[in-house]
């Protein structure tokens, strides 16, 4: 039987060959520290490095590579915004469809008493009211913090809306589900900050990541020590991206990244952004009108990303399509359904499709959306996912809400 992965919002899989390669050419032909030594082979890691850096500067539109620090993941990145550019008594707004790598850190800085911070509301379908967000901006307010697209049900917010909203106000871009799989223009929205991860729409290695930081904006580093530069000085260096880059980074990470952002750069993001899209749409058309389905997020295949959450239960549809998901009346008197749980072991196990359920570590986009406490099925797509494995798992989803087994 086929395996059928769509566990992409998680972490992509499989990744471009090259990826592996890249990695495999580091450590059996380079494997040296770029930037601590002057012998070749550290000059070809520092290449390998600096080609991964640029290729993201390409990637984002950004005109200088150096105001991007590489990190473990996008949230390393976030703290590193949240730590280091926040002071006692700011202001801070995010949004209700927020991962806990954004809502953790700042409850806890609010709970400290370093902070102030409010949840701009979103409706049933994940989108910011942009409206509600005016209301909530202050004198003092030094943040807004933006879930690019939610990891629970794809919803793509409004960037440039959000940018128009909050005047000057810096804002953070969370892109763990968008980079790499929508285009992203750093210029052209407004961005200060861009926080992302390199191994999911980057097809990178886990343990990747990284900061872009605006010019003119500086960070106190989130950890401090060896950089290659300024030995002679006791402070960290002041400048990008050695000011964020303490200690040996996983340049194998790194080397596999560059090569991945190397390939969505060949292919095209359109093009990706493209297949995912179609990807979507035939899901979303594949189980709509399933007996016993609830479809979360936009329902619009131009408003989301390739990822798709879903609960086996009785709907009711409030108006015509578009209103079905996280708008719909969930009656559950009518039908208890069936478990999140049972049914990822039913894909899994009799149908050899892996997908996620729960709450995905983004509790408030679940009580958002109405799935709280017990959270969804979650369907993600990537660029290496086929029309086949979709129509594979309509097939199961639809035997499994109504009960039929293979």
């Amino acid at each position: 039987m086929k395996l059928v992965y769509l566990d992409n919002a998680a972490t992509s899989f499989p990744k471009p060959p090259q990826v592996t390669e890249g990695m495999v050419y580091f450590m059996d032909h380079v494997g040296a520290n770029p930037g601590r030594s002057g012998h070749p082979l550290a000059q070809e890691a520092g290449r390998i490095v600096q080609a991964a850096r640029d290729g993201l500067a390409r990637l984002f539109n950004i005109d200088n590579p150096s105001r991007i620090s590489f990190a473990m993941n996008v949230t390393e990145a976030l703290n590193t915004v949240f730590n280091g550019y926040l002071n006692p008594g700011d202001h801070v707004v995010t949004t209700a469809m927020e991962h806990n790598s954004v809502m953790r850190p700042l409850v806890y800085l609010q709970e400290k008493g370093d902070i102030t911070l409010d949840i701009a509301s979103c409706d049933r379908k994940g989108f910011l009211d942009v409206d509600a967000l005016k209301r909530l901006l202050q004198k003092n307010t030094r943040l807004m913090v933006l879930n690019h697209a939610s990891n629970v049900c794809g919803t793509l917010q409004d960037v440039a809306a959000v940018r128009r909203a909050i005047g000057d106000i810096p804002l953070l871009l969370d892109t763990a589900q968008t980079a790499g799989a929508y285009p992203i223009d750093v210029k052209a929205l407004g961005i200060d900050f861009l926080a992302f991860t390199g191994h999911k729409g980057l097809m990178g290695p886990q343990g990747t990541g990284g900061l872009y930081v605006r010019e003119g904006i500086d960070l106190r580093p989130l950890k401090r020590g060896g950089t290659g530069s300024q030995s002679e000085n006791l402070h960290q260096p002041d400048f990008m991206p050695d000011a964020l880059e303490a200690g040996t980074q996983n340049n194998v990470g790194i080397a596999g990244l560059g090569a991945a952002v190397a390939f969505i750069l060949k292919e095209g993001v359109d093009k990706i952004r493209r297949h995912e899209q179609a990807l979507t749409k035939a899901l979303l058309d594949g189980i709509y009108n399933i007996q016993n389905i609830t479809i979360y997020g936009p329902l619009n295949p131009a408003q989301q990303v390739a990822t798709v959450s879903i609960t086996f239960d009785s709907t009711l549809s409030e108006d015509a399509r578009g209103s079905l998901g996280c708008g719909a009346i969930n009656l559950e008197w009518f039908n208890d359904g069936v478990p999140i749980g049972e049914a990822e072991g039913r894909l899994s196990g009799q149908y050899n499709i892996l997908v996620r359920v729960g709450l995905h570590c983004a509790p408030v986009a679940h009580k958002t959306i109405g799935t709280f406490p017990d959270g969804t099925v979650r369907l993600s797509m990537g660029y290496f996912n086929t029309l086949e494995d979709i129509d594979l798992a309509i097939e199961a989803i639809r035997r499994i809400a109504n009960a039929q087994y293979p």
